[in-house]
């Protein structure tokens, strides 16, 4: 018991640093550590339970609270305020002082993701590989349509109102689940980014509760459209979560300036460092994701969406 809460701590602690930065998701992380679908199921069960109180359905509540797993949602969740209250100034630092690098680091983490997510098809057909396909060049000429994407070049908004913080929150939490697509990012477009980047390194915590009941009235409206999707039309959905993440690559490409910008150019800084550095994350994904991949079958063997 106690190595699985420690273990889904550390979960949340590297899905909450990947949400920070904008362009990587939790969501990937999630996929990696082979806890995507058991983390979709927990989140739907405690959804459900919320719709069971607005029905005042206590029998509906009681028997949906207890289909959460409390003891890897609660320390996945711990896990993930960890990571966003103690590396959100670090990684921004780093952002701007080494930004083909990071780039380079996270690029090489999605990519790997992309073969990790590839495998979870369990029927592979031609058709998967065109949806793949399909997505990724949406998502990439998508992306290309915005020109600047970062709180410099997007202009961000200026004090705003609590109502906006909730609205953001609802918004982003939706990304920051879905593989390939950053909540940070979203929060970019939307011109929140700053401002909540603000209220983290300020410890405005009012704001951030604000924040976060939005957050939990996306996660449980999306959970459950999500949730069905994945046990209606699991390769469809995978193989598309596939093309989100490879198209999303767009936003890691270190050049020119790391993901400031989703323009590209060809490599002119740092090109041998970043490569070696983007090589050794899709290979340590790849490790990674067998090896925790392989602990989850063990920890709980019944895990699945249904």
């Amino acid at each position: 018991m106690i190595r699985s809460i420690l273990l889904s701590v550390t979960r949340g602690f590297v899905m909450g640093a990947a949400d920070i930065v904008p362009g990587v998701s939790g969501g990937t992380i999630a996929l990696i550590f082979g806890i995507y679908e058991r983390l979709i199921a927990s989140i739907k069960s405690g959804s459900s339970a919320l719709g069971a109180i607005l029905k005042f359905d206590g029998g509906g509540f009681k028997r949906w609270m207890g289909r959460v797993e409390w003891t890897f949602i609660l320390p996945l969740g711990g896990g993930i305020l960890l990571a966003v209250g103690s590396l959100a100034s670090v990684l921004e630092h780093l952002l701007d002082t080494q930004a083909v690098l990071m780039a380079a680091l996270f690029g090489g983490l999605v990519a790997g993701s992309v073969v990790v997510a590839w495998t979870m098809i369990r029927h592979p057909l031609s058709r998967h590989v065109w949806i793949a396909l399909g997505v990724a060049v949406v998502v990439f000429v998508g992306l290309g349509l915005g020109g600047g994407t970062s709180a410099e070049t997007v202009s961000q908004v200026s004090q705003p109102a609590m109502w906006a913080f909730f609205t953001s929150g609802a918004i982003a939490i939706c990304a920051m689940i879905l593989p390939g697509i950053s909540g940070s990012f979203i929060l970019v477009l939307l011109g929140m980014y700053a401002p909540l980047l603000n209220a983290v390194t300020s410890r405005d915590f009012a704001t951030l509760a604000v924040f976060m009941f939005g957050a939990v009235i996306g996660l449980a409206l999306f959970s459950q459209v999500l949730h069905r999707a994945l046990t209606l039309h699991h390769d469809v959905v995978i193989a598309s979560l596939v093309g989100l993440m490879a198209g999303s690559l767009r936003v890691l490409w270190p050049w020119p300036h790391g993901i400031e910008s989703v323009a590209l150019a060809a490599p002119d800084s740092d090109v041998l460092v970043a490569t070696l550095i983007a090589v050794a994350a899709f290979v340590v994904v790849i490790v990674v994701a067998r090896f925790a991949q392989r602990l989850e079958t063990v920890d709980h063997p019944a895990s699945a969406v249904g």
